[in-house]
């Protein structure tokens, strides 16, 4: 698994992601998992973030403890959400640490926001894709998981307008990641997902959907999600798109498609400093 926008890590065992831009900026600790480093076997080897997908939850928690000390995040001060492809953005405090890990999850709720140091935003993914979002200035971050549903309802432009008008961040400013997910070479659909994309008017589609001749389209989410960002008032430059496919990298990366639904979950996890 090599990456040309992307930096990986290995540290005591534990590979992990970063997004350049994000590290550039200085104000954030943040990491994308892999499947390398944990403790989970079977289908959920080694390195699995789910609480919920019949893992053991001691192999879990000893999961995220190895991979939070990556970085230096407190596994205690985690906030974790049930996602259920929706546009739902939470604003969490630090009263929310602990949420999803140790304490009842917020339910129906797809991405997570705040401006409190010291609070480790958790979105899980195994295909999908994950927003990772930082003001520097006013100190307010986010991560949100987008689905193809999530995608067409918009979450990243939803995300930013809650760090604009709940937190008074100026677009220009913020600084996004578009995580690795499914790619356009392994996402192949049908009729009726492309039909909600052409639901969205600025969405350049040449540049996102590409007819095959059996009826079906090979999709890019990635390419999606980011024009939906640069529609938000994201910049371009302020905007790390990864170019690593869950599914064709999948014996590193939890892929949903590649493994028939037997598989963990991959998490993106941000955090002010």
């Amino acid at each position: 698994m090599k990456s040309k926008t992307l930096n990986i890590y290995d540290k005591n065992g534990v590979k992990y992601i970063a997004f350049p831009k994000l590290e550039k900026c200085g104000a954030v600790r943040h990491l994308f998992s892999t499947r390398i480093g944990g403790v989970s076997e079977g289908q959920y080897s080694s390195m699995n973030l789910s609480l919920t997908g019949g893992d053991d939850r001691e192999s879990v928690l000893e999961n995220y403890k190895r991979l939070c000390g990556c970085v230096g995040i407190d596994i205690n001060r985690l906030v974790l959400s049930r996602q259920t492809h929706t546009n739902n953005v939470k604003e969490v405090t630090e009263k929310d640490c602990g949420t999803g890990i140790f304490k009842e999850s917020f339910n129906d709720v797809d991405g997570l926001i705040t401006d409190c140091s010291g609070v480790a935003l958790v979105t899980q993914y195994a295909d999908c894709t994950p927003l990772l979002f930082c003001d520097p200035v006013k100190k307010v971050i986010a991560t949100s998981h987008a689905g193809w549903r999530g995608t067409v309802k918009e979450i990243g432009k939803v995300t930013v307008q809650k760090m604009v008008y709940e937190y008074g961040c100026n677009r220009g400013d913020i600084i996004a990641a578009i995580g690795p997910a499914i790619g356009v070479c392994c996402y192949e659909v049908d009729d009726p997902v492309i039909d909600e994309f052409k639901k969205i008017p600025y969405l350049n589609l040449s540049n996102i959907v590409f007819p095959k001749q059996n009826g079906k389209y090979m999709l890019d989410l990635k390419e999606a999600n980011r024009q939906i960002l640069v529609n938000a008032g994201i910049s371009p430059d302020n905007i790390d798109v990864a170019d690593l496919c869950t599914c064709c990298n999948s014996k590193e990366l939890h892929s949903h498609r590649a493994t028939g639904g037997k598989r963990g979950n991959l998490a993106a996890i941000i955090e002010l400093i």
